[in-house]
């Protein structure tokens, strides 16, 4: 099979590689598509995540659909030929945290894109049968890669506790920032404003739903927010894109017992916080950790709200061309939005 290999910084090569049968317990499927997420660009330009630095050659992806190739023995409920949305994280099932139902927080998770586990920018994969989610003949493969990045989404807004009629702020229209927006209106939530510096990406979340769209280059976002809040703030903050001075806009354009969210991965290692003001506000502040039991939502929810979460897939390209792709979303060139890549 063939697969792509980010072997040094900000270099893709595609190369070959054998695929074993699958053992018991394990599916093979054959990846039709594979959505690029945030913190692959974050490994592609960074050299790592965080704290976590890339041990090259390594295989990134971790929003993929495919097509069941063949069962390993012990499988049951599946065939080659059904079509299947691909989970990426493998759980233990045993620790304290995965027995009280907060799997994404597993002592021993696992999660494929992360070494030593490759990710999907490959040709076949094999993987527990767990792990695959059916989805409906209506639903393209590229348009299902979306269930992964909505499930975190979901995942931070149900940390929100959105209420109805809510104000809220979203910092970054990424994908999941323009994904946030379509939730937050889905939840009810009252007047939105997008805090976004590309032109092509604040069209787009006017387009996905914003009320306000703000442009941080050219004015402080958090004073206009509270100027036109009459200097309360909104109620809800939700952070993705966790970089600038994106952090410093949340805490201070959340009112007093507000809540503020961050969904975004920083590039820095330790993060400065407006803390007194975050204090005297008395805010909370929530931490998302990727997703949690919310695949099948996510799943739902795109096959009932097609037509907002649709137009964010601006451009699907074969896997021989990841590198252009993944240079498109460092520049943000050709109005890029969701690149997904097909091997």
């Amino acid at each position: 099979m063939r697969l792509a290999e980010l072997y040094e910084p900000r270099r893709f090569r595609v190369v070959d590689a054998d695929i074993q049968d699958p053992a018991p317990g394990e599916i093979q499927v054959r990846v039709k598509a594979v959505g690029i997420c945030g913190s692959d660009t974050h490994n592609f330009l960074e050299g790592g995540i965080g704290d976590t630095p890339c041990p090259y050659p390594m295989v990134l992806g971790h929003e993929p659909s495919g097509v069941v190739v063949k069962t390993g023995p012990g499988v049951t409920g599946w065939a080659p030929g059904d079509r299947a949305a691909l989970e990426p994280a493998i759980y233990c099932y045993h620790c304290e945290f995965c027995r009280s139902g907060r799997h994404n927080l597993c002592a021993r998770i696992r999660f494929m894109s992360t070494p030593p586990d490759a990710g999907y920018f490959r040709q076949y994969v094999n993987l527990p049968a767990e792990n695959l989610l059916p989805i409906s003949p209506r639903l393209s493969f590229e348009y299902a890669t979306l269930f992964e990045p909505l499930a975190v989404v979901l995942h931070s807004v149900k940390l929100a506790a959105v209420r109805p009629l809510e104000s809220a702020a979203v910092l970054g229209a990424g994908p999941i920032g323009l994904m946030t927006v379509i939730l937050l209106k889905i939840c009810g939530a009252g007047r939105v404003y997008l805090v976004e510096p590309v032109a092509h990406r604040r069209h787009m979340g006017k387009q996905a739903g914003a009320d306000a769209v703000i442009d941080p280059a050219e004015t402080d976002a958090s004073a206009v927010i509270l100027n036109e809040t009459g200097g309360r703030g909104v109620d809800l903050a939700i952070d993705c894109a966790a970089r600038g001075d994106s952090l410093g806009h949340c805490v201070k354009s959340v009112c007093n017992g507000g809540r503020m969210v961050v969904t975004g991965i920083p590039v820095e290692v330790c993060v400065s916080l407006d803390w007194h003001v975050a204090r005297r506000k008395e805010l909370t502040i929530l931490n998302v950790r990727r997703s949690n039991h919310d695949s099948e939502a996510a799943l739902t929810l795109l096959e009932e709200h097609s037509s907002r979460f649709a137009p964010l897939i601006t451009h699907t390209l074969p896997m021989e061309r990841v590198q252009e792709a993944f240079e498109m979303l460092e520049l943000y060139s050709d109005g890029a939005g969701k690149v997904v890549l097909t091997p």
